[in-house]
């Protein structure tokens, strides 16, 4: 159990880049700290940390045991968590990460806090790519293929790439009959926060190079483009499910369908390597079963 404890305390050190930091979190001296490292440096016949008066740094070899130490340490506080929880009673914290589109998740999200009301969520709306363990996420939902293998995944649904302007707009501007006629239309763009690019309007009829299109207006936000297609202001490009009910009241409607050619798949991903524990457990069951905004 000693190098258990010397693990605790070397990734504490590591996540607060301070021995004074990690003791008062830990409730011991900094001392103390150091000299649980030193021994841990000892045992391992390596030197985990840089040290100067200013500044405390892992070195290579510490980065590839601080991994190792978070996994470890992670397995032993889902054992025993697990070992909390009852089967029939799935309870405590469960943070969760979605895209920044509230419309579609949230009633979803409601009805699993009403089930269990004995989990506690937390939700954080961002379409930044978080580090699912390195800040203490249980899962994340996030469209596109799962780039990172140390994640497990559950597909939710797909989803197609439409784009739909108002029967107003439409009347005052006329209907693009083929991809080259937005040319002439005042286009409503999504730009990527991580990125500062425009999204690519995945609507072409030949395999030349992609057109550049009007930009009349930009918004990061998915409801903030609806809306302002909804308001006439111009032609924007969405995922079907958050226009399905504009285009069923006639609020909306879609154009160049033929020529449409991007479909996308949201994902439910979690740390893989350990004992999934109760409470992620029902959100993944809970999710696939009731994710139905998903075509």
């Amino acid at each position: 159990m000693d190098s258990l404890s010397g693990m605790a305390v070397f990734v504490q050190a590591a996540q607060m880049g301070s021995f004074v930091g990690a003791g008062k979190h830990l409730g011991i001296s900094a001392s103390a700290v150091s000299k649980s490292i030193a021994r841990l440096e000892e045992k391992l016949e390596v030197r985990l940390f840089h040290r100067s008066t200013r500044s405390l740094t892992l070195t290579a070899e510490g980065t590839r045991f601080l991994q190792r130490c978070r996994r470890i340490i992670q397995e032993l506080e889902a054992a025993g968590e697990e070992l909390r929880q009852t089967a029939s009673s799935p309870q405590g914290p469960l943070r969760v990460s979605l895209p920044m589109i509230g419309k579609p998740f949230l009633p979803v999200f409601a009805e699993f806090q009403l089930l269990y009301p004995d989990i506690q969520l937390d939700l954080e709306f961002s379409d930044r790519l978080v580090d699912i363990i390195a800040e203490g996420f249980d899962a994340v939902i996030r469209s596109g293929v799962p780039k990172d293998s140390g994640l497990s995944a559950r597909c939710l649904g797909r989803y197609r790439m439409l784009a739909v302007g108002s029967p107003d707009y439409f009347a005052r501007h006329g209907k693009p009959a083929r991809p080259r006629d937005l040319a002439e239309h005042r286009c409503i763009h999504f730009r990527f926060p991580d990125t500062g690019k425009l999204q690519r309007w995945m609507i072409q009829e030949d395999a030349q190079t992609e057109r550049e299109l009007p930009c009349t207006l930009i918004c990061n936000s998915v409801e903030g483009r609806v809306c302002f297609a909804l308001k006439g202001l111009g032609i924007t490009y969405a995922a079907d499910f958050m226009v399905r009910e504009y285009l069923a009241s006639g609020e909306l409607r879609s154009v160049l369908e033929a020529y449409s050619e991007e479909n996308g798949t949201f994902n439910l991903l979690w740390p893989s390597g350990r004992q999934v524990p109760l409470k992620l457990r029902a959100l993944i069951d809970f999710l696939s079963d009731r994710i139905g905004f998903l075509s």
